[in-house]
């Protein structure tokens, strides 16, 4: 069986690559300490594989980790302090999983790569 993470940034907030970066390790971090610890495993032992998806809103963003919740699967939201590049309290992406990958793709199948 298959495992992958998928994190989904926002793509409407222009991000500079190094900010993106940083928010999308958040969300992947974020989501794995809150996963079930056998799923990191087995995820861990293919090579932890990952996909970086385009979201094109924060509303967007909600409905995708709304809907991998209602599957069942983990999911992180991460909100930035605004420290830099973004007011404080802004929505910059989430993650799913890790999880199994035909379970992931329900999700964000329609979605494109960052």
């Amino acid at each position: 069986m298959a495992y992958k993470q998928a994190i989904l940034i926002r793509n409407d907030l222009k991000l500079p690559k190094g900010k993106m970066a940083a928010q999308a390790s958040h969300a992947s971090v974020e989501a794995v300490l809150r996963s079930d610890k056998d799923k990191v495993k087995a995820w861990r032992s293919e090579g932890m594989a990952k996909i970086a998806l385009k979201i094109e809103s924060e509303k967007e963003l909600y409905r995708h980790l709304q809907e991998a919740k209602d599957l069942g699967l983990t999911t992180s939201t991460i909100t930035d302090a605004g420290k830099t590049v973004v007011a404080p309290g802004t929505v910059t992406c989430g993650a799913i999983g890790p999880d199994e990958e035909g379970e992931i793709d329900k999700v964000i199948s329609e979605l494109k790569l960052m």
